[in-house]
């Protein structure tokens, strides 16, 4: 099953280390199946961290094609992994880029998780970048712990669930035709 994760970012008043208010956008992901689903659940996982108002100001798609949380990290990583496959009709090398967001406490570190990520991959393949995301937080559907039974079945049913098609109509109206005109001989 591929994940669809959305980016969205969150602007609210935060309280700095001097006690000081200021208002801030911070950048969240959330996996969903939709826009709608994504700013559902935005609201859902902010309402339990922020107290007072918050705004959803942005919601796009995010070009991740994994996402690796790690240990005792506390900030993540875009990690940009080119997949190296040889064409064997131009006989040239061609690279295919894709991105990971890798859990780590520093730029080494995101590079070790990468590494340790793509172990099991047949092809070649180089990092040619690691730069630190602004995400803030991950909020996948599931965190593979016990007692999201409830939320996992909720998942399976939106998947399932396809929206109903109308049985097809049969037009019983008649119309009068116009009679064919007589061809001329």
């Amino acid at each position: 099953m591929s994940t669809t994760w959305y980016e969205c970012k969150v602007k609210y008043r935060k309280t700095d280390e001097t006690g000081g208010q200021k208002i801030t956008t911070e950048p969240y992901l959330v996996d969903a199946l939709s826009y709608t689903e994504a700013e559902s659940r935005i609201n859902e996982e902010m309402s339990a961290y922020i107290s007072e108002e918050f705004k959803i100001t942005n919601i796009k798609v995010a070009n991740y094609a994994e996402i690796h949380p790690f240990e005792n990290a506390d900030r993540w990583f875009r990690s940009k992994v080119s997949l190296l496959a040889y064409d064997e009709e131009s006989g040239k090398e061609r690279k295919t880029n894709m991105y990971l967001l890798v859990q780590a406490n520093d730029v080494k570190e995101a590079y070790d998780n990468t590494i340790s990520v793509m172990k099991g991959t047949m092809g070649d393949y180089t990092v040619p970048a690691i730069s630190e995301s602004p995400i803030m937080d991950v909020f996948p559907y599931f965190s593979g712990e016990e007692g999201e039974l409830a939320q996992l079945e909720r998942f399976n049913a939106l998947k399932a669930s396809k929206p109903e098609v109308a049985a097809e109509i049969e037009d019983h109206m008649e119309f009068e035709t116009a009679p064919e005109e007589e061809a001329v001989v």
